[in-house]
Parts: structure tokens; C-alpha cells; sequence
């Protein structure tokens, strides 16, 4: 027999950690491969984790409610030494051998110090060996140091000699340059402090994994943003005159919501210069139109993905916008709900939003807002003055990857197609 590690899958691009809301399996349970061992929640997704092999659960290393990066350990297994050798279809699911006490004699940093508690270490300037872990053999996890960083009692490291700061460990330098590309300001404690009567509402690991994403974008992305406004009198007709009898025949709504996606991802199939990704040498132009749409839940924003969207009719989109919607706000989105988008589309406009600049979904290059249609008088090209039904489209780009020239080409694109819905428009 032979223990295995199982630890924390990434369930999403740009997704660093998970917070385990539910264990599946209690320890010394028989478990099946593919069996469903725990539920993990992060910032996009709420999914299970499979098991990877058939064994005894040996030890639950991570609590309910405790959030982990990803690759740390989440729970032990026995396996029969064959079975451990064949790996089953889960592949975001790491497995290593737990080493030997005398392995761990050796090479006891690496072992008690996970990438992403080094990287808080160095941040907040904590000494870990000053630092008592709570998890197993006495291990220093993530929770430890938030713990240590909320409460204030940070054992910090002190000032090395000159000639002993003139190396820094090959592991070290690498994980640095990885974690920080541009310098970082000296962390500071928030200053605010609640006075008699304010509610302190604690940073769930969801709110806080959204938190990172965000200052991730801002601090790697340099934001540029323009914006367009379109008369979309006409696609608002056709929708009005539609409406009712899609929803009785297809049994969900046909959104204007739907339209605008539609045109973004034809303006997509003939620029696909937006369609992009910075990867630090290269730009990476992606093939396949794969667009996320924000979904707003009660606590958080969720950006599940329709696949191959250019190749959707109206009504197509309108589906799949109906059903990843419900499956976000009811808890059920899958990671392969929310993987692989390429460009955002975002519908501020159904809170009433008539101009914004959206924060880019990293690491795509850009992201479009669709605001409010508003009613206004407009001066028409004959002259005459007319009640139009109005919109902003707004878009936030990646100055890296794109520049204003086709960006602006982008938005004339988008702008024409909508324009140009009509009652001849099929949504089929």
C-alpha cells in the first residue's frame, strides 16, 4: 500500500486558489476513481473534485471553509501500489508520494513552505521559522500566515548583512520574478478601522481570490478604453415583435443581450486581431471565438463561457446565455463551464449603467460593456429630429496587444451590425 497526496486542482485560468465548501468522503471511506470527493468553490466556478484512484481515505488535511492555493495538499490516500501507478482521467488532480521522515528531515523548507505561502512571506516580510503551522507534521499553511497578517503578530525577518543579501536562492529569484513583474509598493496595513455600530464583514476566500484577479489586471495591464454610441431602434423592434412568441415556442427569453453578443462575435470573425492574448514575448492569436459573459449572483461575479460563439445563431446565444446564467446563480457551474473565453462581453446595461470602463478579464485583451438603451431625441441625417432607442458600447483594451486604430475599426463594425438589424433579421 502507499499514501498519496491529493491536492488543490486549478479549475480555471487565472484561478491561483480554492476554498474546499464541502467534503464528499469522510476519512477511512472506500473511495472509487472518478468518485466525487469534495466540493471546491472558487471566484468562477463551483465544481467537484474527482478521485484520481481507487484507495482509503486516509487523513482530510484541509478543513471545510479552508481556502488553498492551488498544489497544496487537501487530503491523504491508501492505494494499492498498482493502482497508484495508473493515473485515472482527473489531470488537474495532482498526486505525489508522501516522502519518508527522513526525506523530510532533509528537505523539511520545501515541504512546510507552499509556493503561495512563500510568496505571502515575502510580502508581508515574515520569518516562517518563527511561525507554529496548524497543518499536518506541523506544516505552515496559507491560512496560518492570513491569520498571522490580519491579526498583526508578524515575526519579521531581519536585515540580512550586505554580503549575505548579494545571492538570492535559485528557487527564490524564480518564484519572485514569476509572482512580481513590476515593483511592488511596500504593503501596508488598512488603516480603516470600525467604529460603534459598523458590521465587520469578514473577506471570504471567493470575495478575496475576486480582489486579486482584479489588482492582477490593473497592475499587469495597462487599461486603454473607448467608446461607441449606436442606434439600435431597429433591434428593438425586431426583439419587441419576437419576444413573446420565442418564449412560448423555445420556453426562454430572447434577450437584446443576445443580439449584441451575436454581433460582437461576427466583428470578431473578421477582426481577429482583438481576439488575442499577451504572453509576454509573443501576442497569441486565438482561432476559436470563445466569449465569456459576466453573470451577477448574489456575492459574486461569475464569467461562464459559450464556446464557438461566431458559429451561434441569435437564438443559439440566447440559449446558452439562459442556461449558463441559471447554472451560476444556482451554484452548478462546471470548470468547463468557465474555461477557455477569449474576449468578454458584459451587460452593465441591465443595472440601469449608461457609461463604464470594464476591468479586463486576464489574461484576454480586451473586454466590451453593453449599457442601458435609453430613449433620445436625435438629429438624423436628413435634418429632422427623432426619439431613437440608444446605447453605449464601451470597450476596455490591453494597450500591449492592441492599439486605438483597430480597436476603433472593431467598434465601427459592431456599431454597423447592430444598426442594421431589422425587421428581416432572423434569429435562427
Amino acid at each position: 500500500m502507499a499514501i498519496k497526496q491529493v491536492t488543490m486542482p486549478q479549475l480555471g485560468e487565472s484561478v491561483t486558489e480554492g476554498t474546499i465548501s464541502k467534503w464528499l468522503v469522510e476519512a477511512g471511506a472506500h473511495v472509487k476513481k472518478y468518485e466525487p470527493i469534495a466540493e471546491v468553490m472558487t471566484d468562477k466556478v463551483n465544481a467537484e473534485v474527482p478521485s484520481s484512484f481507487t484507495g482509503i481515505m486516509k487523513e482530510l488535511i484541509a478543513q471545510e471553509g479552508d481556502t488553498l492555493g492551488v498544489g497544496e495538499v487537501i487530503c491523504l490516500m491508501e492505494v494499492e501500489e498498482a493502482d497508484s501507478e495508473e493515473r485515472a482521467g482527473a489531470p488537474d488532480i495532482q498526486e505525489q508520494t508522501v516522502p519518508s521522515e527522513t526525506e523530510k528531515a532533509g528537505k523539511q523548507s520545501k515541504i512546510r513552505y507552499s509556493p503561495a505561502v512563500r510568496k505571502l512571506a515575502r510580502e508581508h516580510n515574515i520569518d516562517l521559522t518563527q511561525m507554529s503551522g496548524s497543518g499536518r507534521g506541523g506544516r505552515i499553511t496559507r491560512k496560518d500566515v492570513m491569520e498571522a497578517i490580519e491579526s498583526g503578530g508578524l515575526p519579521k525577518k531581519q536585515a540580512a548583512p550586505v554580503q549575505q543579501m548579494a545571492v538570492q536562492p535559485e528557487e527564490e529569484a524564480a518564484a519572485s520574478a514569476a509572482s512580481a513583474p513590476f515593483p511592488k509598493r511596500q504593503q501596508k496595513k488598512p488603516s480603516a478601522s470600525p467604529a460603534p455600530g459598523d458590521e465587520v464583514i469578514p473577506v471570504t476566500g471567493l470575495r478575496r481570490t475576486i480582489a486579486n484577479n482584479m489588482v492582477r489586471s490593473k497592475q499587469e495591464i495597462p487599461h486603454a478604453w473607448m467608446m461607441a454610441e449606436v442606434d439600435v431602434t431597429g433591434l428593438v423592434a425586431r426583439r419587441n415583435a419576437l419576444k413573446e412568441e420565442f418564449k412560448k415556442k423555445e420556453g426562454f427569453p430572447l434577450t437584446y443581450f443576445a443580439f449584441f453578443v451575436k454581433a460582437v462575435a461576427q466583428a470578431l470573425k473578421e477582426y481577429p486581431q482583438i481576439n488575442a492574448m499577451w504572453a509576454g514575448d509573443s501576442i497569441i492569436q486565438k482561432k476559436d471565438i470563445h466569449l465569456s459573459i459576466a453573470v451577477a449572483a448574489e456575492e459574486a461575479l461569475f464569467v461562464p463561457v459559450i464556446k464557438h460563439a461566431d458559429e451561434k445563431s441569435i437564438k443559439g446565444i440566447a440559449r446558452e446565455i439562459y442556461d449558463l446564467a441559471e447554472k451560476a446563480r444556482s451554484g452548478n457551474l462546471k470548470a468547463e463551464d468557465i474555461q477557455g473565453g477569449t474576449f468578454t462581453v458584459n451587460n452593465t446595461g441591465a443595472f440601469g449603467s449608461v457609461q463604464s470602463m470594464g476591468i479586463i478579464n486576464y489574461p484576454q485583451a480586451a473586454i466590451l460593456q453593453i449599457e442601458t438603451i435609453v430613449k433620445r431625441p436625435v438629429v438624423m441625417a436628413n435634418g429632422m429630429i427623432a426619439v431613437r432607442d440608444m446605447v453605449n458600447v464601451c470597450l476596455s483594451m490591453d494597450h500591449r496587444v492592441l492599439d486605438g486604430l483597430i480597436c476603433g475599426r472593431f467598434l465601427q463594425r459592431v456599431k454597423e451590425i447592430l444598426e442594421n438589424i431589422s425587421e428581416d433579421t432572423s434569429v435562427y
